[in-house]
């Protein structure tokens, strides 16, 4: 099998017309949105073809999802407590994500995010009428128990929206960071739910903890799908599940699983089945990228500091050395025609910083890498 990040040229990958390669002009080297340069797994490829060629293309049904990610997280993480009676089909994370807070959240309640972190998390809670509080990472990208502590005493704060692995630094919470955030939370009443949209993608060397699988973390929720790690945000699905002390039947069930699509139910669970190898080779291909993206910014941008992280294939770069101000990713943009996603908005500590997206062709990251430095002459 091969490389999936080599399999065709830029050429062919600028006949995509998806938001990645249709956002900029047809110059920009686009490394920003996280979609990968990758074909599709064949096992998708054969579930969404022979599922549109019967015609099947209604409303989703059946549990098989639910029981294709118990399977998974079994075998990748050593986690068989996956109830398949506590998780409910949603149409994507950031949907659940919404859905789940409204379970337990009055309006007007405040939520803890650690940034910097996902943009959307900022977005979509401000649009459900709820404030984001910030715990900030620590200086070295991670979690601060001091900072999540003095924030769950707020007596506003209800809840804790966790990112793991986080995005956009691409750390992996250990099992005992995430055993001291269930003690804080279970001590102050606040529902930790967690985005681990990005848990396929992580290196094999470092263990990968589930929230569920936290002592501490019942009373909790966690949001999974196969989209990030096979490319697969087009054909959105996801998994809500909720811990054996969560409120799960208080969600609005049939109105989301109406929501997810039927296709992409078929597409998901024929990725987390059949196209597991197709995963070990994306992740390791990612992880020869960070190494390669490390080499060329020591040679070629040495004021950029960047810690190459086990998971994701999100690079964060710290570009404050380079005077740029506080929207680095306008210059390299404007001068160099690389797109990136611009720190500020991923909250505190983004300011000065870019977002680099890894999962694309060595040959397109050298070339992104030669133009950042053109656009500093």
């Amino acid at each position: 099998m091969p490389d999936p990040l080599e399999f065709c040229s830029l050429t062919e990958l600028r006949r995509r017309t998806s938001m990645k390669w249709r956002t900029h002009d047809a110059d920009v080297l686009p490394l920003w949105v996280a979609e990968a340069d990758v074909a599709a797994p064949p096992g998708v490829v054969e579930a969404v073809t022979r599922v549109v060629a019967a015609g099947d293309t209604g409303y989703p049904a059946g549990d098989a999802y639910a029981r294709a990610l118990a399977a998974f997280a079994a075998d990748r993480w050593d986690w068989d407590g996956l109830d398949t009676d506590r998780a409910r089909l949603v149409p994507d994370v950031m949907q659940g994500i919404v859905e789940v807070l409204r379970t337990v959240l009055p309006a007007g309640a405040a939520v803890a995010v650690t940034p910097p972190v996902y943009p959307p998390f900022f977005t979509f809670l401000r649009h459900a009428g709820w404030e984001p509080v910030a715990a900030p990472l620590t200086s070295d990208g991670r979690l601060d128990p001091e900072a999540l502590q003095r924030v769950f005493r707020l007596r506003r704060v209800r809840a804790f929206l966790l990112c793991s692995p986080h995005n956009p630094t691409g750390t992996v919470h250990t099992a005992e960071e995430l055993a001291t955030v269930a003690g804080l939370a279970r001590s102050t009443d606040v529902t930790v739910v967690a985005d681990e949209i990005h848990a396929p993608l992580v290196d094999p060397g470092s263990p990968f903890t589930p929230w569920l699988s936290v002592p501490g973390a019942e009373t909790g929720f966690s949001l999974m799908s196969a989209s990030k790690g096979w490319n697969l945000a087009g054909l959105k699905a996801a998994v809500a599940i909720g811990g054996p002390e969560a409120p799960l039947d208080r969600l609005p069930a049939e109105m989301l699983e109406v929501g997810a699509s039927h296709v992409a139910v078929h597409a998901h669970v024929a990725a987390l089945e059949t196209d597991r190898r197709w995963l070990d080779r994306f992740v390791a291909a990612v992880a020869r990228n960070r190494e390669l993206l490390a080499e060329l910014l020591s040679v070629h941008l040495p004021p950029v500091r960047y810690r190459p992280a086990p998971a994701t294939f999100l690079a964060w770069l710290d570009c404050r050395e380079l005077g740029l101000g506080p929207d680095p990713a306008a210059t390299f943009l404007e001068r160099g025609r690389v797109a990136l996603n611009a720190g500020e908005p991923f909250g505190t500590g983004g300011a000065g910083h870019v977002r680099l997206n890894l999962a694309t062709g060595p040959d397109v990251i050298g070339e992104a890498v030669h133009r950042m430095a053109v656009a500093l002459r």
